[in-house]
C-alpha cells in the first residue's frame, strides 16, 4: 500500500494525520479511543476486536478529496 500525506491540524507534528491510499481508501492517524463507555456503543455497532477506533477534529477532514 502506497500512502500520500494529504494533510495534519498537529502544530509539531506526530497525531493526527490523513493519508489518501492507492487502493481508493483513507488512512487516518489518530488517538486510540479508551473510554469503556465509547468502546461499548462501538462494540454493540460492530467493531470486532481485531479493529480499532480513533478520535481526530473535525478540522482534519477539510484535507479529505470528495
Amino acid at each position: 500500500m502506497r500512502l500520500t500525506h494529504l494533510g495534519t491540524t498537529s502544530g509539531g507534528g506526530g497525531c493526527p494525520e490523513l493519508y489518501e491510499t492507492d487502493r481508493g481508501t483513507y488512512v487516518v492517524q489518530g488517538t486510540r479511543i479508551t473510554d469503556p463507555a465509547a468502546l461499548a456503543t462501538l462494540r454493540e455497532r460492530g467493531l470486532p476486536d481485531h479493529e480499532t477506533a480513533v478520535e481526530i477534529p473535525k478540522a482534519l477532514l477539510r484535507f479529505a478529496k470528495g
